[in-house]
Protein backbone atom coordinates (compact mmCIF):
# COMPACT_ATOMS: atom_id res chain seq x y z
CA UNK A 1 0.00 0.00 0.00
CA UNK A 2 1.71 3.70 -0.84
CA UNK A 3 1.86 5.63 1.73
CA UNK A 4 0.13 9.02 1.91
CA UNK A 5 4.49 10.85 1.74
CA UNK A 6 4.90 8.93 -1.51
CA UNK A 7 1.52 10.09 -3.11
CA UNK A 8 1.65 13.74 -2.37
CA UNK A 9 5.41 14.12 -3.92
CA UNK A 10 5.19 15.25 -7.66
CA UNK A 11 7.72 13.96 -10.23
CA UNK A 12 9.48 16.19 -12.78
CA UNK A 13 11.15 15.35 -15.51
CA UNK A 14 13.01 17.98 -17.41
CA UNK A 15 13.94 17.67 -21.29
CA UNK A 16 16.51 20.28 -23.47
CA UNK A 17 14.98 21.10 -25.71
CA UNK A 18 17.15 22.23 -28.61
CA UNK A 19 16.55 25.87 -28.71
CA UNK A 20 18.62 28.31 -31.17
CA UNK A 21 20.04 30.18 -28.34
CA UNK A 22 23.30 31.24 -26.03
CA UNK A 23 21.81 30.88 -22.55
CA UNK A 24 25.08 31.58 -20.86
CA UNK A 25 28.24 33.72 -21.57
CA UNK A 26 30.28 34.90 -18.82
CA UNK A 27 33.87 36.21 -18.68
CA UNK A 28 34.93 35.36 -15.13
CA UNK A 29 38.41 38.47 -15.50
CA UNK A 30 41.27 37.80 -12.72
CA UNK A 31 40.55 34.02 -12.02
CA UNK A 32 42.44 32.42 -9.00
CA UNK A 33 45.00 30.55 -10.60
CA UNK A 34 43.38 27.21 -8.54
CA UNK A 35 40.38 27.24 -11.13
CA UNK A 36 42.83 27.12 -13.85
CA UNK A 37 44.11 23.79 -11.96
CA UNK A 38 40.42 22.42 -11.15
CA UNK A 39 39.62 22.93 -14.40
CA UNK A 40 42.54 21.32 -16.43
CA UNK A 41 43.29 24.99 -18.02
CA UNK A 42 46.57 25.96 -19.32
CA UNK A 43 47.46 28.82 -16.70
CA UNK A 44 50.17 30.66 -18.62
CA UNK A 45 48.70 34.02 -18.49
CA UNK A 46 49.83 36.53 -16.07
CA UNK A 47 47.04 35.84 -13.62
CA UNK A 48 46.17 39.98 -13.04
CA UNK A 49 45.62 39.81 -17.17
CA UNK A 50 43.62 36.56 -17.58
CA UNK A 51 40.02 36.12 -17.75
CA UNK A 52 38.10 32.98 -18.35
CA UNK A 53 35.14 33.07 -20.24
CA UNK A 54 32.06 30.43 -20.34
CA UNK A 55 29.65 29.99 -23.19
CA UNK A 56 26.17 27.52 -23.49
CA UNK A 57 24.36 27.03 -26.49
CA UNK A 58 22.02 24.85 -28.40
CA UNK A 59 21.68 23.52 -30.50
CA UNK A 60 24.74 22.34 -28.65
CA UNK A 61 26.91 20.96 -32.01
CA UNK A 62 27.02 24.66 -32.48
CA UNK A 63 29.59 24.75 -30.04
CA UNK A 64 31.75 24.13 -32.89
CA UNK A 65 31.10 27.31 -34.63
CA UNK A 66 31.57 29.27 -31.60
CA UNK A 67 35.02 28.37 -30.83
CA UNK A 68 35.82 28.59 -34.51
CA UNK A 69 35.06 32.21 -33.90
CA UNK A 70 36.02 33.09 -30.41
CA UNK A 71 39.97 31.52 -31.85
CA UNK A 72 39.46 34.29 -34.54
CA UNK A 73 38.01 36.86 -33.17
CA UNK A 74 41.10 37.62 -30.93
CA UNK A 75 44.04 36.01 -29.44
CA UNK A 76 41.75 34.10 -26.63
CA UNK A 77 43.44 30.40 -26.59
CA UNK A 78 40.61 27.21 -26.82
CA UNK A 79 40.23 25.88 -23.18
CA UNK A 80 37.41 23.09 -24.04
CA UNK A 81 34.46 22.77 -26.23
CA UNK A 82 31.92 20.41 -26.05
CA UNK A 83 29.71 19.31 -29.29
CA UNK A 84 27.08 17.02 -27.12
CA UNK A 85 26.97 19.55 -24.46
CA UNK A 86 27.01 22.76 -25.84
CA UNK A 87 29.60 24.38 -24.32
CA UNK A 88 32.57 26.85 -25.01
CA UNK A 89 35.57 27.83 -22.25
CA UNK A 90 38.42 29.97 -23.61
CA UNK A 91 40.82 31.40 -22.02
CA UNK A 92 43.15 35.01 -22.66
CA UNK A 93 43.36 38.74 -21.52
CA UNK A 94 40.13 39.97 -20.29
CA UNK A 95 40.37 42.26 -23.69
CA UNK A 96 40.48 38.99 -26.07
CA UNK A 97 38.06 36.77 -24.16
CA UNK A 98 35.42 39.66 -24.33
CA UNK A 99 36.41 40.22 -27.93
CA UNK A 100 35.56 36.66 -28.29
CA UNK A 101 32.47 37.24 -26.81
CA UNK A 102 31.55 40.11 -28.63
CA UNK A 103 31.88 38.32 -32.09
CA UNK A 104 29.94 35.36 -31.37
CA UNK A 105 27.12 37.12 -30.04
CA UNK A 106 27.00 39.78 -33.06
CA UNK A 107 27.22 36.28 -35.23
CA UNK A 108 24.56 34.44 -33.74
CA UNK A 109 22.17 37.12 -33.22
CA UNK A 110 22.20 39.06 -36.59
CA UNK A 111 23.65 36.38 -38.80
CA UNK A 112 21.95 32.89 -37.35
CA UNK A 113 18.97 35.01 -35.78
CA UNK A 114 19.49 32.94 -32.67
CA UNK A 115 18.20 34.62 -29.08
CA UNK A 116 20.85 35.78 -27.34
CA UNK A 117 21.88 36.31 -23.53
CA UNK A 118 23.72 39.53 -21.86
CA UNK A 119 27.30 38.59 -21.30
CA UNK A 120 27.78 38.92 -17.90
CA UNK A 121 31.36 39.27 -15.91
CA UNK A 122 32.44 38.94 -12.21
Amino acid sequence: MESMEMRDKMRIVQELVPGRQITLAHVIANPDPILYQKMGLDPKLDYQRAAIGVLTISPAETAVITADIALKASGAELGFVDRFSGTLIITGTVDEVEASFEAITTYFKNTLKFSVCDVTRT
